[in-house]
């Protein structure tokens, strides 16, 4: 069987939510949308359940398929629907939906609800992605809170710059919304996991952690705080010696400069991994650092081995413990998001 394995240690996810609704101080949302960014939405709500004061998820069928396996927490959807039905699976699934457009707020009201539903009313603070502008805030809420219908409502906003702590964004989207929201009663939501980690003023009544759950800095590099919760790894299923100045893969892009032990393993850009960190990429060769050599191919690639490796039948991690993802991320010109939610054809593993 092919020996690509995605490794999910749920102990660590466990722990990452502790440390972060420590961090936090208030409750916490475990955000499994895109399929826990990757990682197994299901398996994930399981391990969290007990943990978690709410999950969130994109869209109305993810949130179905975690009901449907037996996950009773509240779960908010954040992108709301998208269209007026889909109210009823809302209604059905006792869902929180965001609103945070006009037409999903008068949809909203005009549904014939069987019982009150909770409601995440969005402001636009400064994204200009979705939500009210705060201009319009007010009026969004006082329609709610006119609806017989409507339970709790939650007043939350997305922050653009989080993870750029330099930025003076974060500062002017806090202060929008605060503003917006003076006379207006209830629980707030601001901090995303960069947010949550670097923004206190951002630490409000409700906590949505996305990225750092899964073990990931935000802001890059490595947080001790965190543990990965993903560990991709293959084996190296043959190996050569190629003499100096011998080329390497498509478009003999690489050359080796000495005599070089060369590793094939199995992952390749249709497994998820990026085409664009190519050579220079980090691995790790039975734990010890290494890198890729050559092009990515769609099912292979090529990494150095050290001369004291034997190679054949070893165990190359291509991100967890001691490859950072951030690291691929940046090799490849992309972000950590996409690699976790891109990886396809391994095998998954899940480590209670």
């Amino acid at each position: 069987m092919r020996p690509l394995n995605a490794q999910i240690r749920l102990n660590n996810l466990r722990h990452n939510y502790q440390t972060l609704k420590k961090i936090h101080g208030n409750k916490l949302l475990a955000v499994l949308k895109a399929d826990a960014y990757g990682h197994g939405a299901v398996r994930c709500a399981h391990a969290l359940t007990d943990l978690a004061d709410g999950f969130a998820v994109a869209t109305a069928a993810e949130a179905v398929e975690l009901r449907e396996a037996g996950i009773e927490n509240p779960i908010v959807l954040l992108e709301g629907v998208f269209d007026a039905g889909e109210y009823t699976l809302v209604d059905q699934y006792r869902l929180w939906p965001a609103v945070g457009s006009q037409w999903q707020l008068e949809a909203l009201v005009a549904h014939d609800w069987q019982q009150p539903v909770d409601v995440w009313l969005k402001m636009d603070s400064g994204m200009h992605r979705a939500g009210f502008f705060p201009h319009n805030y007010a009026a969004a809420f006082t329609a709610l809170k006119q609806c017989k219908n409507i339970g709790n409502i939650v007043k939350f906003s997305h922050f653009a710059c989080a993870d750029e702590p330099e930025n003076g964004m974060t500062g002017m989207q806090l202060e929008a919304f605060d503003l917006a929201c003076e006379g207006l009663a209830g629980e707030e939501s601001l901090a995303n996991s960069a947010a949550m980690l670097n923004v206190p003023a951002a630490r409000r009544d409700w906590g949505r952690a996305g990225l750092a759950l899964y073990g990931i800095s935000p802001f890059g590099g490595l947080d001790e705080r965190l543990r990965p919760v993903m560990r991709l790894t293959t084996r190296i299923f043959a190996e050569r010696v190629l003499q100096p100045h011998s080329p390497i893969g498509y478009g003999a892009t690489f050359y080796t400069s000495k005599s070089t032990r060369v590793g094939l393993i199995a992952c390749g850009y249709a497994d998820g991994y990026p085409r664009r960190a190519s050579t220079n990429s980090p691995v790790a060769v039975e734990g010890k650092r290494s890198r890729v050599i050559g092009r990515v191919s769609m099912d292979m690639m090529t990494v150095e081995l050290d001369a004291a490796q034997e190679g054949l039948g070893h165990e190359v991690e291509l991100w967890g413990d001691t490859v950072n993802i951030n690291e691929v991320a940046e090799a490849a010109g992309t972000i950590p998001y996409e690699l976790m939610c891109n990886v396809k054809r391994a095998k998954f593993t899940y480590y209670e």
